[in-house]
């Protein structure tokens, strides 16, 4: 029979060895601290009240919409109606828009013409670089090689080949077209895009972004492709 004395200093010990290990792994794993400095923070700090101010622009459209159909009468309802699915076709990309901005060309790079280098399509992770940079500026509207790129948009990978809402993207080179609010925030787009560093990104994939100068009047084509409604549906006259 094992002796209860023994028995209690087994479990002190026990119970001692695991405070230990507990402590030792403490002490070996400590809270992983913040060791960014005050720039970077306030950096990430201009990035969320820039992001609050956009939600609080939404709501504020949205209240404005919802401000604008309780005041109006019956036989008005149906033209503002009209009007808001307008505006939504509009941000969904689905209408032709014209307007101030500029042309871009995507050629590959004279070194690897000159070397014999394959040309190969630009990759789903360079296209999704450039449109981040891109989005750095608002309001602006894109097409890439004739596809029209709205939130909407996905950029993948399809059997090898870079594809835009579900098309293949051509081999360079191909253009890309941007629509900017107005012409001098098309010269500031312009400016930007000359001394951004996606220049070198896209000459290590040897291409290169030949960038045109702003012009007051770009072409972009709606995207014609009809959303799939599986979830709305239309009540009988009455109801």
């Amino acid at each position: 029979m094992i002796n209860p004395i023994k028995w209690k200093f087994t479990f002190v010990l026990l119970i001692i060895g695991l405070m230990v290990a507990v402590q030792y792994n403490t002490v070996k794993s400590p809270e992983v601290r913040d060791t960014r400095d005050i720039w970077a923070i306030r950096n990430e700090l201009a990035t969320e009240k820039k992001l609050h101010s956009e939600l609080l622009s939404e709501i504020r459209e949205l209240d404005n919409t919802i401000h604008t159909y309780e005041s109006l009468e019956d036989k008005n309802t149906g033209k503002a109606l009209t009007e808001t699915v307008d505006k939504l076709y509009q941000q969904a990309g689905m209408t032709d828009i014209s307007g101030p901005g500029m042309v871009i060309k995507v050629k590959p790079s004279k070194e690897s013409i000159a070397y014999g280098i394959p040309i190969t399509g630009i990759s789903p992770e360079l296209l999704t670089r450039f449109v981040n940079d891109l989005n750095r500026f608002k309001g602006n509207v894109l097409e890439v090689d004739g596809k029209r790129f709205t939130t909407l948009s996905s950029i993948r990978d399809i059997n090898g080949i870079t594809a835009v809402n579900g098309l293949n993207v051509s081999n360079p080179p191909f253009e890309m077209k941007i629509i900017t609010p107005s012409f001098s925030d098309g010269e500031k787009l312009y400016n930007y895009l000359l001394a951004s560093s996606i220049h070198d990104d896209f000459y290590l994939d040897n291409l290169i972004l030949e960038i045109g100068k702003p012009k007051n009047n770009i072409k972009i084509r709606g995207w014609h492709e009809k959303f799939e409604n599986r979830f709305l549906n239309e009540l009988p006259k009455g109801e």
